[in-house]
């Protein structure tokens, strides 16, 4: 799975980067931790208690972001900890990579 995650979020990237609309450089971002509380599999959305998020310059809180890429959501689950990346995509608080701890 861990596998599949990190090859979705290399083809985003690779497709982002072409097309404009990734945010600056952020292939060194360090991953944030985070509890899930809620998982939106009609609108591709997870909610994250999450830990700050430095690339973004925001404070630990609890929010709702969209996901690059709908198979991000498979096999997750309501209060799992979870290490993930998120950035602006086209506007948007999208979480880019994600992994299950």
């Amino acid at each position: 799975m861990k596998t599949l995650m990190t090859l979705a979020f290399a083809l985003f990237a690779t497709t982002a980067i072409a097309e404009g609309t990734h945010s600056g450089d952020h292939g060194d971002m360090e991953m944030s931790m985070g509890k899930i509380t809620k998982i939106d599999t009609q609108w591709n959305r997870l909610t994250i208690d999450h830990g700050p998020l430095a690339n973004l310059e925001m404070e630990a809180m609890t929010m709702v972001f969209e996901v690059v890429d709908p198979a991000m959501l498979e096999g997750l689950e309501e209060g799992q900890e979870v290490a993930f990346t998120a950035d602006r995509v086209k506007g948007k608080l999208t979480v880019t990579e994600i992994m299950a701890e």
